[in-house]
């Protein structure tokens, strides 16, 4: 689901709802690894990604900043952003 190196987190599997619960806890899990400083996830390898995937953006962001840590997003996908545009939501979210 996410791989880590170092303090980037790396999305391998599809970000769509079927997956949207493993993904944020896989990513919570992450986050408590490294306990300082910002993460960044990065969505280069997400090759399909649903509505279900700005909710666990968001998630990761709210889980990161209960944790004091900042959360970037980086490489998102062309079809995420247009999701988050047409939910008015592209301001909000993390991009790197």
């Amino acid at each position: 689901m996410i791989d880590r190196n170092g303090k980037v987190y790396r999305v391998v599997s599809p970000m769509v709802v079927a997956n949207a619960r493993a993904l944020l806890e896989a990513g919570r899990g992450l986050l408590d690894v490294e306990t300082e400083g910002e993460a960044r996830l990065d969505l280069a390898s997400v090759r399909e990604a649903d509505s279900s995937a700005l909710a666990v953006l968001f998630a990761l962001r709210r889980a990161a900043a209960a944790r004091g840590r900042t959360l970037s997003v980086i490489h998102p996908p062309p079809g995420l952003i247009s999701l988050a545009g047409l939910y008015g939501v592209a301001e909000s979210l993390p991009l790197a």
